[in-house]
C-alpha cells in the first residue's frame, strides 16, 4: 500500500444554520480545504461523504455546489464515526492505488435535535425498564460503573468538562467558547448522573473537509506533507457479557492496539489527541482505552493535569482541583487531550465530527492552532466512536 498525505483541512464554525443546508455548510468546508491545498475541484478524483441524516445522495448534493465534475461519489453512514469512516474510505482508495487525490467531507445539520437514543431489541433493551439506552444514560452508567471499579468520583468527571471548557476559548470555530469553573459544571441542572448538562455535549451543524493524496503527488503541493501512519476501524466483538449494558470501551481498545502496531508508536509517543467526549465519563474512560493512562488511574490522570495544554492545571483552577490530586501519582504519558474543547465545547454534529478532529490534529501538527496551539505537536490522534458500533482512530505525523 502506498503512503497517504493531508494536503489540505478545514472546519466551519459548528453552531445553528437554519438558513442553511447541510449541502451548502459541507461545499463551503470542501472548498476552503481545497483552497487550503492549492488545488481545485477539478483536481479531486472522488469524493467520499460521511452524512448520517442525509445519506443517501449527500455527496451529489454538495458536489452541486461545489461543481460537479462526474467524479465517483460514496455517501457513508456509520452512527458518530460517520466522517471519520468516509476519510478511512478515502484514505485505502488512495493507499491502494486506485486515485492519487481524494476529497473526505463530513457534515450533518441537526439543530437542536436533543437527546440521541435508540430501542434496541426488545430481548435486551433497557428503555423504560431499569433504565434507558439514551445516549446521556448510557454513558452516566458507564461512567458509574468505572466509579465503582475504581472509586472515580463526580469531581474526576466534571474536570473533563472544565478542562474542555477552558481549552474552547481558543478555539474560534467551536460552538461554544466559555470557560466553566468546577463548581458551575458540579451544580448545572442533572441530566444522567453523574454527567450534568455541562458534561453533555451539544448537537448542532457543522461541515469539515480533507483533502488526500498519494505522498508523491502532495510533494508537488507542499515540502512538508502531513503522513497518515494509521487508520483503523473497528466493531464490538463478540464476547460473554451483560447484553444490557452498553460496551464503550472494547472496541476502541482493540482499535488502539492495531493502530499503535500499524504506526509502530506507543501511547507515550502522542503530542496530542482528539478523542470522542459525547460525555465528560466517555472522556475520562478512554484516556484507560487508549493507553494513555494505566487501568482505574483516569481520575488521577485529569486531577495531575497531564492532559490540559501545558501539561498542567491553570492557576485559576488549582484550588478548587487540589483535593483530589494525588501528589504520589505519575503520569504514564503527556498527551494533551481535546486541544479544541472537545465534543462538549465544539459541538457534535455527527456526521462532520471525525473529520473535524483530523482537521484540529493538522492544525497542531503544522502550528497553526493559535493560543490552543500544543507545542512541538509531531504526532496526533483523532479518535471517534459510535454506538451502532464503530471505533475509527487515525494517527497522524509530520
Amino acid at each position: 500500500m502506498r503512503e497517504v498525505a493531508i494536503v489540505g483541512v478545514s472546519m466551519i464554525k459548528f453552531g445553528r444554520y437554519a438558513d442553511r443546508d447541510f449541502s451548502q455548510l459541507a461545499a463551503q468546508a470542501g472548498l476552503e480545504a481545497l483552497k487550503d491545498a492549492g488545488m481545485n475541484m477539478k483536481s479531486v478524483e472522488a469524493l467520499y461523504s460521511g452524512n448520517l441524516y442525509a445519506t443517501s445522495g449527500s455527496g451529489q448534493r454538495i458536489l452541486q455546489q461545489m461543481g460537479q465534475t462526474g467524479i465517483p461519489v460514496v455517501n457513508v453512514a456509520n452512527a458518530c464515526a460517520t466522517g471519520s469512516t468516509a476519510f478511512r474510505e478515502a484514505y485505502f482508495a488512495i493507499a491502494s492505488g486506485a486515485y492519487d487525490v481524494a476529497m473526505a467531507v463530513g457534515s450533518e445539520q441537526m439543530g437542536k435535535q436533543g437527546l440521541l437514543g435508540s430501542r434496541g431489541d426488545p430481548a435486551t433493551s433497557l428503555e423504560g425498564r431499569v433504565g434507558s439506552y439514551m445516549m446521556p444514560a448510557v454513558f452516566g452508567m458507564a461512567g458509574m460503573e468505572h466509579a465503582r471499579a475504581h472509586g472515580t468520583q463526580m469531581e474526576h468527571f466534571a474536570m473533563a468538562s472544565v478542562k474542555n471548557h477552558f481549552h474552547s476559548t481558543g478555539n474560534p470555530l467551536a460552538q461554544y467558547q466559555k470557560e466553566s469553573p468546577l463548581d458551575e459544571v458540579m451544580n448545572a441542572r442533572m441530566i444522567a448522573y453523574p454527567n450534568t448538562l455541562l458534561m453533555c455535549c451539544p448537537t448542532g451543524d457543522g461541515a469539515a473537509a480533507a483533502i488526500l493524496c498519494s505522498m508523491d503527488k502532495a510533494r508537488q503541493f507542499t515540502t512538508q506533507p502531513i503522513k497518515i501512519a494509521a487508520s483503523v476501524l473497528t466493531s464490538d466483538p463478540w464476547s460473554v457479557r451483560d447484553e444490557t449494558l452498553a460496551d464503550i470501551n472494547t472496541l476502541t481498545r482493540n482499535a488502539a492496539k492495531i493502530a499503535y502496531e500499524q504506526a509502530g508508536i506507543g501511547p507515550e509517543d502522542l503530542n496530542l489527541v482528539e478523542l470522542h467526549d459525547c460525555f465528560a465519563t466517555a472522556e475520562l474512560l478512554h484516556y484507560e482505552n487508549l493507553g494513555l493512562c494505566d487501568e482505574g488511574m483516569a481520575g488521577k490522570h485529569i486531577a495531575s493535569g497531564a492532559t490540559w495544554i501545558g501539561n498542567k492545571i491553570p492557576t485559576k483552577y488549582e484550588e478548587d482541583i487540589a483535593p483530589f490530586v494525588d501528589k504520589t501519582y505519575k503520569p504514564k504519558t503527556k498527551t494533551v487531550v481535546n486541544a479544541s474543547g472537545g465534543l462538549l465545547s465544539k459541538g457534535h454534529p455527527l456526521g462532520a465530527t471525525g473529520v473535524a478532529n483530523i482537521a484540529e490534529i493538522v492544525f497542531h501538527l503544522r502550528g497553526q492552532a493559535g493560543a490552543r496551539q500544543v507545542e512541538g505537536s509531531k504526532i496526533g490522534m483523532a479518535h471517534v466512536i459510535g454506538l451502532c458500533s464503530a471505533c475509527t482512530l487515525n494517527i497522524i505525523q509530520k
